[in-house]
């Protein structure tokens, strides 16, 4: 018999209306001549178009002007090529050109959907029972390209949820590229994204153990320049492309958490992010740091990741590596256990792994923990977010797949001294999709990834058939009791 869980009233749906400005470029050849019919026109005829524009989009963008310099600085060497001097131009001119290269982009036109929960790191100002939280979704939009953005919420003591409505702008982060590289994970990772040995040799060889993106630009440009076809440019280019993967974006401190989305950056995961599984980690020390897992997709391939932060304002991303960090599913255990990082992972696509590591970025040995059992999960089996400490063990809400390729939640418990033991399994789905619920950009599908504990109940974020987000409770102790009488 199932658990009898709660629905909450409160949906979260996609708005439309939330866009950003990105950067366009349809072609070298193209941006030549659009900045060559521009630059014909007289600095009135240019002020006559920019001044209603800036004032049309600065209802729609914040620093509406900033942007649009910042996309006419990329084509600084198309501007050179058309024959003019990029230094020289006047301030109208450099924000009617940055305006042919710029884009509005609906970032959740699309879905809005598989979020994760986590404590905000402001508690202040609160009454007895009260809990801030900041919940995470996958956001998609116009090409299926997924992004991950943000919203407030306060958790009151009756478990009921207020989620705070969003800004009237949204901001991608700025870009900071002073990673200092491993060169051994770094060509490995390499090797793993398919890019020529050869090409990766060659770099090698030329590359201190240690470098930084600026040395490693100049040696990728240098060897372009030597080689004869487009194709071999092309691998030198994907090793840049890389090396893109590894950087860290920062958010203006005036800037809402609504505000913010974390939008693809590298061309190794132009396609999307997807499903980031947020966890408050702690550390020996006692501090508190915010981990996602997250798994970026080209169109081709994917390649899991992680983000750190401790104020969601400035984050650090890099590429996983080793063999457990393959597929989707990455989640990180909150704390060391045993004095190592602790992970589950789907790495076939099947079934739920456990791994060890004493480095937060390489994952090696993975260990099968779980496999479908029953009717519902037949199909795969995975987590639902980063295992969560309870004194009966490390609770892991889970999602099977079953017939109809319908999604559904399910819930298991392992030990917290040794989380390959399983204390217990829901035979029976926790969370099914009920008939307000099928319908979607993906039908049949409930996921989430990651859940909360706050004062006796369960609290699950999940998305509705990839369309739209809400919620859904259970109380702890009810469940954990099922869970440790399920396995005899």
């Amino acid at each position: 018999m199932r658990l009898l869980i709660e629905r909450k009233p409160i949906k979260v749906y996609p708005d439309p209306k939330r866009v950003i400005a990105r950067f366009f470029f349809n072609g070298e050849e193209r941006a030549i001549e659009v900045i060559k019919q521009v630059m014909k026109l007289s600095v009135t005829e240019v002020f006559d178009i920019i001044s209603p524009l800036l004032q049309e989009y600065s209802k729609r963008h914040r620093s509406i002007t900033k942007i649009l310099n910042r996309h006419c600085k990329k084509v600084k060497e198309c501007i050179e090529a058309a024959g003019f001097d990029y230094e020289e131009l006047d301030k109208y001119h450099k924000l009617i050109i940055g305006s042919y290269f710029t884009h509005e982009y609906s970032i959740e036109s699309a879905a809005f959907f598989n979020p994760s929960i986590v404590d905000d790191p402001d508690q202040s100002d609160l009454v007895e029972g009260e809990r801030r939280v900041i919940i995470s979704f996958r956001a998609v939009g116009e090409g299926h390209i997924s992004s991950v953005v943000f919203r407030r919420a306060l958790i009151d003591r009756n478990h009921d949820i207020t989620v705070i409505p969003s800004g009237n702008y949204i901001d991608e982060a700025e870009v900071v590229k002073n990673a200092i590289y491993n060169k051994k994970l770094f060509l490995k990772k390499a090797a793993d994204a398919k890019i020529d040995l050869e090409v990766l040799d060659e770099v090698g060889l030329k590359l201190e153990d240690k470098f930084d993106y600026a040395t490693l630009r100049r040696l990728i440009l240098d060897s372009k320049n030597l080689q004869e076809t487009d194709l071999r440019k092309l691998e030198y280019d994907k090793v840049l492309w890389l090396s893109d993967t590894y950087h860290e974006i920062s958010f203006s401190r005036d800037t809402d958490i609504s505000d913010r989305v974390i939008f693809p950056i590298s061309e190794f995961e132009r396609k999307g992010i997807e499903d980031a599984r947020f966890v408050r980690f702690v550390k020996d020390d006692g501090t508190v740091i915010y981990y996602a897992t997250y798994t970026a997709f080209d169109g081709a391939m994917i390649m899991p990741k992680l983000l750190q932060t401790t104020d969601f304002y400035d984050f650090k991303i890099s590429p996983l590596h080793g063999i457990g960090a393959q597929n989707k599913n990455l989640a990180l255990f909150p704390r060391k256990i045993n004095g190592k990082y602790a992970m589950m992972s789907r790495i076939d696509g099947f079934n739920n792994y456990l791994m060890y590591s004493d480095r937060l970025t390489v994952w090696d040995n993975p260990v099968k923990l779980q496999e479908p059992e029953f009717p519902w999960e037949f199909v795969q089996i995975g987590n639902c977010g980063s295992p969560i400490e309870t004194e009966a063990g490390w609770l892991v809400i889970t999602h099977g797949v079953g017939p109809m390729r319908r999604y559904c939640l399910g819930a298991s418990l392992f030990d917290l001294n040794d989380p390959s033991i399983e204390i217990g399994r829901l035979k029976e789905p926790l969370v099914i999709p009920n008939n307000d619920e099928r319908e979607g950009y993906v039908p049949n599908v409930l996921y989430s990834c990651g859940s909360i504990i706050h004062n006796g109940e369960l609290i699950i974020p999940y998305g509705l058939s990839d369309y739209c987000s809400s919620f859904a409770g259970v109380k702890i102790d009810i469940l954990l009791q099922k869970l440790k009488g399920s396995i005899s």
